[in-house]
């Protein structure tokens, strides 16, 4: 079993900047890639950015890029989602998630892939 503790939400003014912590314990031999997921009010859960064990690919949907970061410290079993230049549209409950598959040449890891979820974090931008 993996669980998985999200820190770091906050209400914040447009245009500010955010960091996101999940702190990870259990079995993490198993894990391989990691990520961030957010989910707005009346909206369907989706995908953010994701991360592969080494940290060397990452995945981000197309509203975040440039504007957050994903990383992983696998000694610290912790992966962190910096986000800069808020919207109010990034309003969301976000959701670490880990997984046992990782990325490869041929593959991206899907949202299907994460098996294990934190409990969310709230994030509040306002205009």
């Amino acid at each position: 079993q993996v669980e998985l503790v999200e820190s770091g939400g906050g209400l914040v003014q447009a245009g500010d900047s955010l960091r996101l912590s999940c702190a990870a314990s259990g079995r993490m031999f198993s894990i391989r890639a990691m990520g961030w997921f957010r989910q707005a009010p009346g909206k369907e859960r989706e995908l953010v950015a994701s991360i592969s064990r080494s940290g060397g690919r990452t995945y981000y949907t197309d509203s975040v890029k440039g504007r957050f970061t994903i990383s992983r410290d696998n000694a610290k079993s912790t992966v962190y989602l910096q986000m800069n230049s808020l919207k109010p549209e990034d309003t969301a409950v976000y959701y670490c998630a880990a997984g046992r598959v990782d990325f490869s040449d041929n593959y991206r890891v899907l949202a299907s892939d994460y098996e294990y979820w934190g409990q969310g974090t709230q994030v509040t931008v306002s205009s």
